[in-house]
């Protein structure tokens, strides 16, 4: 008799055991198992815009405008394309630091076209024909002081570009 008093004990407390870990399943399941959707966002990438310095094996080397369409030929043809000896294998790209100072472009004298010329201080369209002529008739320039050689160009307006310009072969 006491076996049956016990068993009709145990029987309602495990049926109630087993509800309450059922209906706490359900619970939590109801809180957690639908989590929320994760969403993955890719940050974007920066719109390229800006100015490019082309050097190296290029006719006129210099600082042209980059959007970001703009492909590595583009930029090439923009510099007046590249001499016969550039090795296009190996191309550089040097991305400066925000604190690095800017280069300013400096205008070779020997491969710089009229319009070139003429955005120089204190050198305007005669003076920038007369620095072609020059050139034509005694050849390249070795040295950026045989611009004052050049008629029309004295020390001063020498001083006022001498940061501006260069001479390369």
């Amino acid at each position: 008799m006491t076996a049956s008093k016990l068993n009709k004990f145990w029987t309602p407390v495990t049926i109630l055991l087993i509800a309450i870990i059922i209906f706490g399943g359900i619970v939590i399941r109801a809180k957690h198992g639908r989590g929320q959707a994760v969403e993955i966002s890719i940050p974007p990438t920066p719109e390229l815009s800006g100015e490019i310095y082309i050097s190296g094996a290029v006719s006129n080397p210099g600082i042209y405008p980059l959007r970001a369409d703009d492909s590595i030929e583009a930029l090439l043809q923009a510099a007046g394309g590249t001499a016969s000896s550039a090795d296009l294998t190996r191309v550089k790209l040097n991305i400066p630091e925000i604190a690095e100072a800017e280069k300013t472009q400096k205008i070779n004298l020997n491969r710089a076209e009229l319009w070139l010329l003429e955005a120089l201080p204190g050198i305007g369209q005669v003076r920038a024909q007369t620095i072609i002529d020059y050139r034509q008739q005694n050849g390249l320039f070795h040295n950026t002081n045989e611009l004052t050689k050049v008629d029309g160009i004295g020390i001063t307006t020498y001083e006022q570009i001498k940061h501006l310009i260069t001479v390369t072969d």
